[in-house]
């Protein structure tokens, strides 16, 4: 098998991205920029799944109390906020009660015989309704409500968890934990935090070879992943008491990163699973235990980071036509598969209301797949554009990725 080959495999298998999704998780990972040159690296896609905080209620934290945010953001205001120009974007993107949180941006860097995935985010500042860098993190969730994220320290896995408040900026407390931890996602009502474990870090990538300029390519190859279990917290207990780690039976043989997320109700937890069929997932009581998939998410797919529409009685799901410059994708009945209607969109990120999501869709009039984020209604074939198109890079990975979350 040829390098090509071994990199088409690799993205097919490893699917769309996630971050840091991906789905029940968020993502706002602040670096610093430096100015190098650029590596080829062909990479099989991370985190594109965008990841979603959803919340039919907001708990009452402590951080973030003195809220400075543009009006309409803190009240859940279905004013939709638009930025079709911009691309990354720089200013607030909103519809109903979801907001872009952040955006991240990925490069890697070559470390010896591996390369590392290094995350750069830009989280909304509350202040401006702009997108702001913070070099401090490797690994951001924003909370539902979008007052506080929880935090991972550059080095991964890290053994603490800071509880950043996203008003001020800084961090209120900070959690030990007793397992190396390298990925963070908020239950949907925001009241508990699922933090996966890794032995190594799980964005360090084996060298797959060269291209034809000579530069070496990295991406996840067949080996284990080095994930070793999870820790379920109450982001607002004073220290570490009661929670505990449970280890999970891995049997990722491809990806070296594979986070958990909650389910819907919080009960379980889940992650990809690498099968015979894309977008598998594979369902974890608290204790660790393999269980079977709840019956209201048994055909939904891991890498389709909208999932459940707010009532749960719609599943978004993958891509199913394209005509010219337009893509529809699937919305299904969550307990048959039976497929109900489609609704434009080469992918499905958010749900916005019970009619309404946030997608991935091709920039008009265009050959190449250059997607732009767009408001799509079922029953309609109206988009309002959202933001500007993003491109594929030459290492395979889009230049910036979403992280949207309940406002």
């Amino acid at each position: 098998m040829n390098v090509e080959e071994l990199v088409r495999d690799a993205l097919r298998e490893t699917a769309e991205a996630q971050a840091p999704a991906a789905p029940g998780l968020a993502d706002r990972v602040l670096a610093v920029r430096r100015r190098r040159r650029s590596r080829r690296i062909a990479a099989a896609a991370v985190g594109t799944v965008a990841v979603v905080a959803l919340a039919v209620g907001v708990p009452q934290l402590d951080f973030g109390k003195d809220d400075i945010r543009p009006a309409g953001l803190l009240d859940g205001g279905s004013r939709t906020y638009a930025h079709p120009d911009q691309s990354p974007p720089r200013e607030l993107i909103a519809a109903g009660q979801v907001a872009l949180a952040a955006y991240c941006t990925t490069e890697t860097r070559a470390e010896g015989d591996h390369g590392r995935l290094v995350r750069t985010y830009w989280l909304l500042d509350p202040a401006t309704g702009r997108y702001e860098k913070d070099p401090r993190w490797s690994y951001v969730a924003v909370a539902p409500g979008m007052r506080t994220a929880a935090v991972l320290e550059r080095t991964l896995p890290t053994r603490r968890i800071g509880l950043l408040d996203l008003a001020t900026g800084e961090v209120e407390r900070w959690i030990p934990v007793g397992h190396g931890v390298g990925g963070l996602a908020y239950s949907r009502d925001g009241t508990r935090l699922v933090a996966t474990t890794y032995e190594k870090d799980p964005d360090l990538m084996p060298e797959r070879g060269t291209d034809d300029e000579g530069e070496p390519l990295y991406f996840p190859g067949p080996e284990r992943s080095t994930r070793t279990g999870f820790i379920v917290l109450d982001p607002t207990a004073p220290d570490e008491a009661g929670n505990a780690w449970s280890s999970a039976p891995d049997d990722q043989r491809f990806n070296t990163r594979a986070d958990f997320a909650f389910s819907r109700d919080g009960r379980l937890v889940y992650a990809q699973f690498i099968g015979e069929r894309d977008g598998l997932q594979q369902f974890y009581d608290l204790a660790g235990n393999k269980v079977a998939v709840p019956a209201n998410e048994r055909h939904l797919r891991w890498d389709v980071g909208a999932r459940l529409s707010p009532d749960g009685t719609l599943a978004a799901h993958g891509l199913t036509k394209e005509v010219r410059d337009k893509a529809y994708s699937s919305i299904r009945d969550p307990r048959t598969g039976k497929e109900i209607t489609k609704v434009r969109g080469g992918e499905l990120i958010a749900w916005v209301d019970d009619r309404r999501l946030i997608a991935w869709e091709r920039s008009p009039g265009e050959e190449a797949y250059r997607p732009r984020l767009a408001l799509v209604t079922i029953g309609s074939d109206k988009v309002t554009w959202l933001s500007g198109a993003r491109e594929q890079r030459a290492d395979t990975r889009w230049t910036w990725e979403p992280v949207f979350a309940r406002r």
